[in-house]
């Protein structure tokens, strides 16, 4: 849910404007962006900033212009189009919207139909043969591939997964670059995905620190009994 999204949406002028000109709003609109929600809205209706990786017009046929963005989790692109209608002076909707990516999940690699799915299930059931099974299913894991991660010591696995935070004697290594406040996954030697926590110092002060809490936990993904109590 935290990671970026790409889209490639449909975006219908109220009136003529020159293409040159939808082009430079679009580049009005990269970076840090400030964003109320629209109407129909699951949030709270409040200002907030959002960012805006990319986006750039892909084709154009009269009032009627394709799109691809890439942007912060929350951000809500049927408003991003509203406003780009504004500040052309004309007014703008989105006609239709496709997400193609959600944080390291794109459409061609990891999209499955639920016939495959539904095949792949009967194949280990009725047969034993998980093989078309684990092509289908991705593992948790993967779920994590864009965060920084910390490899933690088996004798911390199972305080974690009763909602213990993690200390700085339970960390074994790191990735470089984490900063305070960072979600960072928590994975065991083996890599495996134990919980996902937020990081309290960073990666240089955990290296530096012999005791104090280095990641409270938010989530925790793995469950208790896994690995044996160490306390």
């Amino acid at each position: 849910m935290a990671g970026g999204k790409e889209y490639v949406g449909v975006m219908k002028l109220h009136g003529e404007v020159v293409y040159e000109d939808v082009i430079r709003a679009f580049k009005e609109f990269l970076g840090e962006i400030f964003q109320k929600p629209p109407l129909k809205a699951s949030v709270k209706r409040r200002v907030r900033v959002r960012t805006v990786y990319y986006a750039q017009v892909l084709e154009a046929e009269g009032r009627t212009f394709l799109f691809q963005l890439g942007c912060q989790a929350g951000t809500y692109v049927r408003k991003i189009v509203h406003d780009l209608g504004e500040v052309l002076g004309c007014g703008a909707h989105m006609v239709e919207l496709r997400r193609i990516r959600a944080g390291p999940y794109t459409e061609g690699a990891t999209l499955t139909k639920l016939q495959d799915l539904a095949d792949a299930y009967a194949a280990w059931k009725e047969e034993g043969d998980e093989r078309l099974l684990r092509e289908v299913i991705q593992p948790v894991e993967s779920s994590v591939a864009l965060l920084p991660k910390v490899y933690v010591k088996d004798s911390a696995v199972e305080a974690l997964c009763h909602g213990a935070h993690l200390a700085v004697p339970g960390v074994s290594k790191l990735d470089s670059g984490i900063t305070p406040q960072s979600l960072t996954a928590i994975l065991t030697l083996k890599g495996e995905l134990v919980a996902l926590g937020r990081a309290q110092l960073s990666t240089d002060q955990i290296m530096e620190s012999s005791r104090g809490i280095a990641f409270k936990t938010e989530r925790v993904i793995m469950p208790p009994g896994t690995y044996p109590k160490a306390w």
